[in-house]
């Protein structure tokens, strides 16, 4: 098991790790909207732009981990607000291209830093 951690994405916010490496597969930690800069204020209180951050975010875990978002099999879309689907729908198909993981979308009362959307994901290794 190999344990991944960039400064290309925001550091973990608690006792976890960016992402897990084992057995060919990456598993991320869910990302919000911080900025790799070590800040713990998130991005914009704009769900677009929070949405790009957090899958920019979610990238640079995976290509520290030898991935990539076109490796991604499954993830899982953490949002505060059910209006917000087709905002962030619409960006993460920007990310995703043609590539379309499994994937399932959940509304929560809230986030951490009160972040609007959080996305995690599984990926295949390069």
């Amino acid at each position: 098991m190999k344990f991944i951690q960039t400064d290309k994405a925001p550091s973990a916010i608690g006792p976890y790790s960016q992402a897990t490496v084992i057995n060919g597969m990456v598993y991320t930690s869910g990302q919000i909207a911080l900025l790799p800069n070590g800040s713990d204020e998130l991005l914009s209180a704009d769900v677009a732009m929070q949405t790009k951050q957090v899958l920019g975010n979610l990238s640079a875990v995976l290509e520290a981990a030898d991935s990539s978002l076109q490796n991604v099999v499954k993830t899982t879309i953490f949002i505060a607000d059910m209006d917000d689907f087709a905002v962030i729908n619409e960006i993460y198909e920007s990310f995703f291209g043609s590539h379309k993981p499994a994937r399932s979308t959940v509304a929560v009362k809230t986030l951490p830093k009160n972040a609007l959307v959080e996305i995690d994901a599984v990926a295949l290794l390069k």
